[in-house]
């Protein structure tokens, strides 16, 4: 064994920087360590003081007859997108710039407000509001015709409003806008932009595309300059059925004849010129709002009606949507101990691995169903399906989880709300029955796969690529080389072979021949009304339906002795802490005022555009060195 090496001596000078630089090595590690305990301690003092108020003062008690104002801002989505965290501090900041309202939460205020004796009207505020899709809107406004049916006044307002707006405004009782203000009703389209000639002609990026159906029309863009004739076909299909809907059930809310709106749409330049360029007067003219009325006029009509109260900014004793939701929370009890009926929410792209929320993983949410197959206490589960499709192998993992729970005896039911396509059909097609409202966009049952070539955009700037390999195919999916023929034949028969699968599943599922199935498959896009025509979907209804379905199937008895549990990823304990902090009243005051919520604000959900196309960006980068790309079941058929 060598003995160590000798140290020699170290002179006085680098003595003295050594320990300099210890003792300020030691102080920068104190320091810090006292600002992230001190930091600890705050949050706790905040916590604890936001809590104690919270938990003295409590929800304001309700009035005898008080306005319920249901103001949404944000988008309307099934699941929230952004975690408990970032949402608790945004609200601390101030921040709505990305606000996404959950549906639950305004069908449950919806259906509480109907039993309340103190509730005595409903305000609809819509200007913020940014509606997903039509079978949602429609899910909400059949809980407004039965909030009337229960003797509420519901009355809307808005400033401006769009179609989607105006589709839930219609339900209400009266409709007014700002007579500054606008609405005008258009129809549906679906335009995209097509990038052959820029990745082609320009760029020299060769895309090369499988499929599987002729109506399988999501990846176009890269390969054509236009829409194919089969895209133009099957699009202005189910959009006319989904628009003939919306005017049907328009002019049904407003008591007007379906010719004479339909006319009035076709005519709008000239109505609106007839009108003098006024929106406003032009709505009225077609009798789609009752009244012009600035926002005071419209608060003081409500308080006339209401409860009158000058203490109020509105001038009458009101309550918002979080304000009920906390009085609602008092009489929740958290050891209810019934049988549960789970849902299970599958909303956003369809990807694999763990996802985060408003998004499906195939890790993620196969977790959340595998959770409901392992309680005792889950005795039926609700698949909330809102989601275009994605990968077919992370579909495919969903699916077997739905098997799983149907063979642990706990009967599976798929709910469909505004889109559940290609994917999002795969994952539904096991489940023991199949609900959708009549304007959900669905089926696009196809698979493709896309491979870019780079080797002429390469070439373009002088770059070539070469090089050996051991056998004729090796190398075969390297995106700067011609593709081989026969690697083309091997990626079209894997999709050949996924689309079988498909259609073979659905057929299994649906008690179908496999030849009835490809009739109405091929990737073409239906209605909810179309699919069911073509034994698609069994029944129409929405979740509160779907639910009920379910119940039956497990046999648990009347709505009293089973309730609804929503299984979803839950926080850390430190993300709970977090986020019961921003929520609290006076942590979120004080961190608001601190500049807290921006040192721990750390992210931002930022608006995405283009998610369609960046999609299948993303599926082509996922795909490293040497694979072949995956099959997609995917659908860009959201309006």
């Amino acid at each position: 064994m060598n003995p160590p090496p000798l140290r020699s001596p170290r002179s006085p000078v680098a003595g003295f920087f050594v320990g300099l630089w210890d003792l300020m090595n030691f102080t920068r590690r104190l320091i810090f360590n006292l600002v992230f305990f001190g930091g600890l301690l705050l949050l706790a003092v905040l916590f604890l003081a936001g809590s104690l108020l919270g938990s003295r003062s409590g929800p304001k008690p309700l009035g005898q007859d008080t306005t319920l104002v249901i103001a949404p801002e944000g988008r309307l989505v099934e699941q929230y997108t952004s975690d408990p965290v970032t949402r608790a501090l945004s609200k601390a900041m101030g921040d709505g710039g990305h606000s996404e309202v959950q549906l639950r939460d305004l069908m449950s205020v919806l259906r509480a407000a109907g039993k309340d004796d103190k509730i005595t009207r409903v305000v609809l505020e819509l200007d913020k509001f940014s509606p997903s899709g039509f079978a949602s809107l429609r899910e909400l406004g059949r809980a407004v015709d039965e909030l009337r049916g229960q003797g509420k006044q519901v009355v809307a307002y808005s400033q401006s409003m769009g179609q989607g707006q105006y589709l839930l405004a219609a339900h209400a009782d009266e409709v007014y806008l700002d007579p500054m203000g606008g609405l005008m009703l258009e129809g549906l389209s679906g335009y995209r932009q097509y990038y052959r000639t820029l990745l082609a002609d320009k760029l020299g990026v060769d895309m090369q595309l499988f499929k599987v159906g002729e109506y399988k029309s999501a990846a176009e863009p890269y390969v054509l300059d236009a829409a194919s004739a089969e895209s133009k076909e099957a699009d202005l299909y189910w959009m006319g059925d989904i628009w003939q809907r919306y005017v049907a059930e328009v002019a049904a809310a407003r008591k007007l004849d379906v010719a004479a709106l339909n006319a009035g749409i076709d005519t709008l330049p000239e109505g609106v010129i007839a009108a003098g360029g006024d929106l406003a007067r032009h709505a009225l003219q077609l009798k789609l709002v009752d009244g012009l009325k600035t926002r005071a006029e419209f608060d003081a009509l409500i308080a006339e009606r209401g409860k009158a109260d000058e203490d109020e900014d509105r001038g009458y004793r009101w309550v918002g949507v979080e304000g009920y939701q906390a009085h609602l929370a008092r009489s929740h009890n958290p050891l209810d101990s019934r049988d549960q009926v789970a849902i299970v929410v599958a909303e956003g792209a369809i990807s694999g691995g763990k996802q985060p929320a408003g998004s499906v993983g195939g890790d993620s949410t196969s977790a959340l169903l595998r959770a409901a197959r392992e309680d005792d206490k889950v005795k039926a589960v609700v698949l909330r399906v809102d989601s275009p499709g994605g990968e077919v192998f992370a579909s495919e993992q969903i699916r077997r989880e739905v098997v799983a729970l149907k063979a642990a005896g706990k009967p599976v039911v798929a709910s469909m709300g505004d889109v559940a396509a290609s994917g999002g059909y795969w994952i539904s097609m096991d489940t023991d029955a199949i609900w959708a409202d009549e304007s959900t966009i669905t089926g696009s049952i196809g698979i493709f796969g896309m491979i870019p070539n780079l080797s002429r955009a390469l070439g373009k700037v002088g770059v070539s690529t070469d090089g050996v390999a051991t056998t004729r195919f090796a190398g075969a999916f390297d995106p700067t080389r011609p593709m081989d023929p026969g690697v083309a034949q091997v990626i079209q028969a894997v999709i050949e072979k996924g689309y079988n699968d498909f259609i073979g599943g659905v057929a299994a599922g649906r008690g179908k021949s496999v030849e009835e199935i490809d009739q109405v498959a091929r990737g073409r896009v239906w209605s909810g009304v179309q699919a069911h025509e073509r034994g698609l979907v069994d029944s129409f209804g929405g979740l509160r339906e779907a639910v009920a379905d379910a119940a039956a199937r497990a046999k648990l008895g009347s709505d009293d002795r089973w309730r609804i549990r929503y299984i979803e990823k839950e926080g850390t304990p430190f993300e709970q802490f977090l986020a019961q902090l921003g929520n609290s009243p006076v942590g979120a005051a004080l961190l608001g005022r601190s500049g807290l919520a921006d040192v721990l604000m750390l992210g931002r959900v930022l608006p995405q555009a283009d998610a369609d196309l960046r999609f299948v960006q993303d599926q082509l980068q996922q795909a490293g060195p040497g694979q072949p790309p995956k099959a997609l079941a995917h659908c860009f058929c959201e309006l």
